[in-house]
């Protein structure tokens, strides 16, 4: 069988049509992934952020900041980690939940105490007591450090599924600098929506007082968010890293150069 001059043209005209779009979607998909993994990963983990790969920060509807000592410094958290002084952990003598203030207090004056704040800014579909605007008694969202659907319902048994995570957890802070902070700006700490995320009650009673060195959260897309809020947080706070802490919050951020700080403003 012989085919004509002009049909073998079409034929590698045709050829060369495929093979200029397959390139056009590969070149495609590859900035896609560059983007991804550098800014785009975690653009939305601003102040006012949510969704599987962030964590709320602020709602300035019905919130109220909260006083920090240091402003914490705008631009990537690879950059404000540098600026982090990195020192051993302090003893931690004289270590107690009380040295940062009786537990959720209204510290920003909105007229609900913090634990109600963040489960009413952390949580979906938000019930409250018949009467009341603060005390939520059910919700339920997709928790950020196992990246499952979580129920919350309050009550005796119930309750505890959900817990406040504190970021930065207290007993990490009095070892890192939290020992020369006032007893209001200590109060201050542990009452910041910066460093208050709604979290699974197993994955924090996991956490424990552990840094970044030693607990992470499973959900491994939301740990940039989390590093970056942790070194926002120390930031504010004028708290240290150890050698071991930076290197491993170093190592996570590797993957997301352009996260940046945050700020509950």
């Amino acid at each position: 069988m012989t085919v004509s001059w002009s049909a073998y043209r079409r034929a590698r005209r045709r050829s060369r049509q495929a093979w200029g779009l397959l390139v056009a979607v590969a070149i495609s998909v590859i900035a896609a992934l560059f983007w991804f993994f550098t800014a785009g990963q975690f653009a939305a983990a601003g102040p006012a952020a949510s969704g599987p790969t962030a964590a709320p920060v602020f709602d300035a509807a019905w919130m109220k900041p909260v006083a920090e000592p240091n402003p914490v410094p705008p631009g990537t958290a690879l950059s404000a980690l540098d600026g982090l002084a990195v020192k051993g952990r302090a003893p931690n003598t004289g270590y107690s939940r009380e040295a940062f203030g009786q537990a959720w207090l209204d510290v920003d004056r909105n007229g609900c105490d913090t634990r109600n704040d963040i489960l009413r800014r952390d949580l979906a579909d938000v019930v409250f007591t018949e009467g009341s605007t603060c005390k939520v008694t059910g919700g339920h969202f997709q928790e950020p450090y196992t990246g499952q659907v979580v129920e919350f319902r309050r009550g005796a048994e119930t309750s505890s599924a959900v817990q406040i995570d504190h970021v930065v957890a207290l007993g990490d802070a009095w070892q890192k600098g939290a020992q020369g902070l006032t007893p209001k700006e200590r109060q201050s700490l542990a009452n910041d929506p910066l460093n208050l995320i709604a979290a699974d009650g197993q994955a924090n009673q996991q956490k424990s007082a552990g840094d970044a060195a030693t607990w992470l959260p499973k959900n491994t897309a939301i740990r940039c968010h989390y590093v970056a809020r942790q070194i926002s947080v120390k930031a504010a706070y004028g708290l240290w890293v150890t050698a071991a802490e930076k290197d491993a919050m170093k190592q996570v951020l590797a993957s997301c150069p352009g996260q940046q700080t945050m700020t509950a403003r």
